[in-house]
């Protein structure tokens, strides 16, 4: 049974690891506004469980690495509450990728679904 547990656990690793970007960029892409990695989080827990694992740390080096391709862009505000805040932003380029990346998200789950409902 320990054998089992590690090995899904070890299979959605690998599945949130190649999809962490696509949410992030889909968050940022439908919100109006900046939003900052604990918005960021919060709102993927709320529509997408599971992405993060309960791990939000691990959204801010993504985040970091999508800024440094330019598919985000970040300010830092000070915050009332607290220490200064990173506010992250779609980019039109991140908006093109986005849109790029969800027509191969869908291809590749439809190929996926196709293979595990025995349609080859």
């Amino acid at each position: 049974m320990d054998d089992n547990a590690g090995q899904l656990k070890k299979f959605q690793k690998e599945l949130s690891s190649g999809t962490v970007s696509l949410v992030l960029l889909a968050v940022l892409g439908q919100s109006r506004q900046p939003l900052y990695g604990y918005q960021i989080a919060k709102r993927l827990e709320e529509v997408a469980e599971g992405v993060l694992a309960g791990k939000q740390s691990a959204l801010y080096p993504v985040l970091r690495n999508l800024e440094a391709s330019g598919l985000l862009a970040s300010e830092v505000e000070p915050s009332v509450s607290g220490p200064p805040r990173r506010y992250y932003r779609i980019t039109k380029f991140g908006r093109e990728m986005l849109r790029e990346w969800v027509a191969a998200w869908n291809a590749t789950r439809d190929s996926v679904d196709k293979v595990l409902q025995g349609e080859m």
